[in-house]
């Protein structure tokens, strides 16, 4: 065996023996990135030169694919681990823990920093002896996008451990922190990676409602007591899109959304015990709702609002989009009539049905835009565009447009706004 192989082998095994004796921080491992590097040391350390090959392959397009280096990956898993220590820390802090939890973290983190330091040259130059090339394969590198969490390029990330714990204080641990949007999807969240960009700079009009939801969002965030929302009004009015712009606008406050579709509603109790003991502040989305008579998540939804012998959490609330002002829907064979009926207390029922809108603590109204309110909506969208048509004809078209598509409305507004850049742009 060359002396070239053998020191080779020797520092293959010494940074397998570190991964192996994570105790807390395995995880950071468990990804592509990770899981192709684990691949990797193994076929180093097997002398395996065909797969060595291969493996170098994978965890390079890795780390193509993720975007990382080597040193901003390992930074970006540490911040958003989600183990015993982080999960215990992030709710009791570091003094409170266990000596033998924090040593272990200290530990883990002196083994990180020695992995963070190995360059991926050092790397490409292992599969070279190994592989007996003459020349090694091309080493990954990029400008390193700045991860959520830093440490200082020279210090001791064990020192560090103090400012670490106040970072998973203050931004979450694990999907929570990494997301600022999620789905809820067959009993567990999803993180929603690209959500919907709109921005409280965008909309206009309907200001009372939506300066009452920003009002209600700041309470949430600030652990005063917050109101469950339900927004109102016709098709198009921008319900959805307030929601949303508010998480755009709070999430580096910590404001989180999660979108729970009507399917699963029966699921927001394990929702609401999954999200309770979370830093993070939530706003539980239902968008388009109604019920149907004896409906199961009209049922969940009701405990919830109303509460039940658990105690509901300070940190999120429930908004809702309709476009039913009752929820519920009233037939007129619920009505109660003087004879023939099937139930005693029809009228209790009926009521039940009619005030499930009410248990949500503020209702905001937005009505149906009239034209002067439509016009506004198209004046404001075209500035944003950078739309140079002179007011007259862009009223004209505005107005043409409402006329033969779907009447008026800020959806409408922002298809038309569409139509007209796409149009100037292909002009172009």
């Amino acid at each position: 065996m060359s002396q070239a192989l053998s020191n080779t082998l020797t520092h293959v095994r010494h940074y397998r023996q570190a991964i192996d004796a994570l105790l807390l921080y395995g995880g950071v491992f468990d990804t592509a990135v990770g899981q192709t590097f684990l691949t990797l040391l193994e076929a180093l350390e097997n002398q395996l030169a065909g797969p060595s090959l291969r493996a170098y392959s994978h965890w390079f397009q890795a780390l193509a694919t993720a975007e990382q280096t080597w040193v901003s990956y390992l930074q970006r898993q540490i911040a958003y681990a989600d183990n015993a220590f982080t999960q215990q820390v992030q709710r009791s802090g570091l003094e409170r823990l266990p000596q033998a939890l924090v040593q272990a973290a200290r530990q883990d983190l002196v083994q990180l920093q020695w992995l963070h330091n190995l360059e991926p040259a050092q790397v490409s130059q292992w599969v070279q002896v190994v592989g007996n090339l003459t020349t090694p394969p091309i080493a990954w590198a990029i400008d390193p996008p700045k991860p959520p969490f830093q440490f200082e390029p020279h210090g001791s990330w064990a020192e560090a451990l103090p400012t670490l714990a106040q970072h998973y204080q203050q931004h979450g641990v694990g999907k929570l922190a990494q997301y600022r949007a999620f789905t809820w999807q067959q009993g567990e969240l999803w993180g929603i990676p690209d959500p919907d960009p709109i921005q409280l700079s965008q909309l206009t009009a309907y200001d009372h409602p939506r300066q009452q939801l920003i009002q209600n969002t700041q309470a949430l965030l600030q652990g005063y007591p917050a109101l469950n929302v339900l927004l109102y009004g016709s098709r198009g009015a921008g319900k959805s899109s307030l929601v949303k712009a508010l998480v755009n606008e709070y999430a580096p406050q910590g404001l989180r959304l999660v979108e729970v579709a009507k399917t699963e509603l029966h699921h927001l109790p394990q929702i609401v015990e999954r999200l309770r003991s979370a830093p993070q502040t939530f706003i539980i989305f239902v968008d388009d709702l109604s019920f149907e008579e004896d409906d199961d998540a009209f049922k969940a939804l009701k405990v919830v609002l109303e509460g039940s012998v658990t105690a509901r959490p300070p940190n999120m609330a429930v908004y809702a989009t309709s476009n039913r002002r009752h929820l519920v829907r009233e037939y007129f064979s619920d009505r109660p009539r003087p004879s023939d009926q099937d139930e005693i207390q029809a009228w209790d029922t009926l009521q039940e049905k009619l005030s499930f809108s009410d248990r949500f603590g503020l209702t905001l109204t937005f009505e149906p835009a009239d034209q002067p309110t439509y016009l506004v909506i198209v004046q404001h969208l075209a500035q944003q565009a950078g739309l140079t048509l002179p007011q007259e004809e862009l009223t004209a078209k505005a107005l043409q447009w409402a006329t033969r598509h779907n009447g008026r409305s800020g959806r409408t507004a922002r298809q038309f706004i569409d139509w007209l850049r796409a149009e100037a742009a292909l002009a172009q």
